[in-house]
C-alpha cells in the first residue's frame, strides 16, 4: 500500500519540497501541468466557491498533505474566467466563482481525466475525511500552521526581544512536554 501512496503521489509532484520534516508537499508542482485546472473547475462545477475554499477543499481531499498557495489558484481562476469556463461575482470584497455551461462543457470532454485525478487524490488522502482520523489531525496542524504563521510575522516585522524570544521558548518547550506524556 505504501509504494502504491508514492507511485501515485508521483502523479501529480514534480518535485518533493518537504520543510521541517512535515511531510507536506508544497507550492504548485504537487500537480503535473495542467492537472490543478481540472481539479479546480470540478470544484467549482460542485457548487459555487471562493478561492480560499478551493485552497482548503483540495487540503482537504489529499489528507492534509498539500495545500496549492494562493499564487497558483488565483492566476487559475482568472485564467478560467478569461476562458469563459467561470464567470465571477462580487460577495463584498470576495469574488465567488460559478461554472457556466463552457466549463461544463469542457469537464464532460474531459471526464475520464478528471475522475482520474479525483481518484488519485483520494488515494494520496488515505481514504481520510473530514469525519475520520485526518479531520483531527488536521486540527493539530492547524493550531502549528497558526503559531508558525504568528511568529513568522513577528519575526518580519520588530522581531522579538531576547525576553520575548525566551518566553516563547518556554511555552513550546512545555507544550512539546506536555505532547509527548500524551503519546
Amino acid at each position: 500500500m505504501q509504494f502504491f501512496r508514492r507511485f501515485n503521489k508521483r502523479f501529480f509532484m514534480r518535485h518533493h519540497h518537504h520543510h521541517g520534516g512535515s511531510g507536506r508537499v508544497r507550492g504548485p508542482k504537487m500537480f503535473d501541468a495542467g492537472a490543478l485546472r481540472y481539479i479546480v473547475l470540478q470544484l467549482i462545477a460542485d457548487q459555487p466557491r471562493h478561492g480560499y475554499e478551493i485552497i482548503k477543499e483540495i487540503e482537504d481531499r489529499v489528507g492534509g498533505d498539500y495545500a496549492p498557495s494562493p499564487g497558483a489558484i488565483y492566476p487559475l481562476l482568472a485564467l478560467l474566467e478569461d476562458l469563459g469556463h467561470v464567470v465571477v461575482t462580487l460577495e463584498g470584497n470576495k469574488k465567488l466563482h460559478t461554472i457556466t455551461p463552457l466549463g461544463r462543457a469542457f469537464l464532460k470532454e474531459n471526464r475520464a481525466f478528471v475522475d482520474a485525478i479525483s481518484a488519485r487524490m483520494a488515494m494520496l488522502s488515505g481514504g481520510k475525511d473530514k469525519r475520520g482520523e485526518g479531520f483531527a489531525y488536521r486540527g493539530i496542524r492547524s493550531r502549528m500552521h497558526e503559531i508558525k504563521a504568528v511568529l513568522m510575522a513577528r519575526s518580519r516585522g520588530d522581531g522579538l526581544s531576547d525576553k520575548q524570544s525566551r518566553q516563547i521558548e518556554a511555552i513550546l518547550e512545555r507544550a512539546a512536554e506536555e505532547i509527548r506524556k500524551i503519546l
